[in-house]
């Protein structure tokens, strides 16, 4: 039996964070008034990442050559 997930539902979309290179950064971001670093996280060559949106984290900044993969459909950072 499937149901509605509530508006109110802690649980966000995910995103997968793939690392083409040794160094990659992801960083999530508050919500809020002021958005601040919450969690940084290092990622080495092929390693990948999956991470969600939460009523805590409303960003996620990625620094570094990597593949990020969404419902919305796949990128590729340039650096």
């Amino acid at each position: 039996m499937e149901t509605n997930p509530s508006p109110n539902n802690n649980h966000g979309e995910y995103v997968v964070i793939k690392a083409k290179d040794h160094g990659v950064q992801v960083i999530g971001l508050t919500r809020g008034q002021d958005t601040k670093f919450h969690h940084t996280e290092k990622l080495d060559k092929n390693e990948i990442m999956i991470a969600q949106f939460t009523n805590h984290t409303s960003a996620i900044k990625i620094r570094g050559k990597a593949i990020v993969m969404t419902k919305y459909g796949t990128m590729e950072t340039d650096q």
